[in-house]
């Protein structure tokens, strides 16, 4: 994440795509960098990453989203990758209970490696595949309200609430650098200048003289 890097944008914000192989995490990339999706894309290996920017509340935000290998062997290397991230979209597969029941595993794994401000949304991808569900809406919900998350369900193949997840979750990330950098102006304001009653003791109200070793 920085500040004002260059002319072209004001923030750039690191976030995270995490979750169980094939639940879909790679085209939800394409499909919110590129408006792109591919029915035969292959498993991740290792990490790779993709950019958008767009507005923010006024504000111009580089989005740089991480696709983190779901597989298992892999999961050494993606560690690393949490270093750094300001927001992380934890997506299942609808169709998939396990990969739901494994959502709990991914964010004590998240909040391990993961800075403790980061912003978690949860995603049930495949929502197109209503007919094959194995995890209800309201479970994903019922879950996210237990854990404190956001919560959507997406479809990459049909572009359904991707915008809004990461739109979402820049707009959270976005608020909370705000009030750090507010709340750091004002406590720079505060020890520049003392408030009104403030009072600053330099006196030494112990009430004892120290003395010199060759005092009488």
């Amino acid at each position: 994440m920085a500040h004002r890097v260059d002319h072209e944008y004001d923030y750039l914000f690191k976030i995270v795509l995490i979750g169980d192989s094939g639940v879909g995490k790679t085209n939800i990339l394409s499909r919110f960098t590129r408006n792109e999706f591919c029915l035969e894309s292959k498993s991740t290996i290792g990490v790779e990453f993709a950019t958008r920017t767009l507005q923010v509340e006024g504000k111009t935000v580089k989005a740089q989203i991480w696709d983190t290998a779901g597989q298992e062997r892999y999961r050494a290397i993606t560690s690393a990758y949490y270093r750094g991230a300001v927001g992380a979209l934890m997506v299942y597969d609808i169709t998939k209970r396990q990969t739901f029941d494994n959502v709990q595993r991914w964010l004590r794994e998240l909040r391990d490696h993961a800075d403790s401000n980061i912003v978690i949304m949860m995603a049930g991808n495949k929502s197109d595949l209503n007919h094959l569900r194995a995890v209800t809406e309201e479970d994903g919900q019922a879950l996210a309200e237990r854990e404190g998350l956001s919560f959507l369900e997406t479809s990459a193949l049909e572009a359904t609430n991707i915008e809004k997840a990461f739109q979402t979750i820049l707009t959270e990330i976005y608020h909370i650098i705000s009030k750090k950098a507010l709340a750091a102006q004002e406590a720079a304001a505060c020890t520049a200048i003392p408030g009104q009653g403030t009072t600053i003791n330099v006196t030494d109200t112990s009430g004892n003289t120290k003395r010199g070793c060759c005092s009488t």
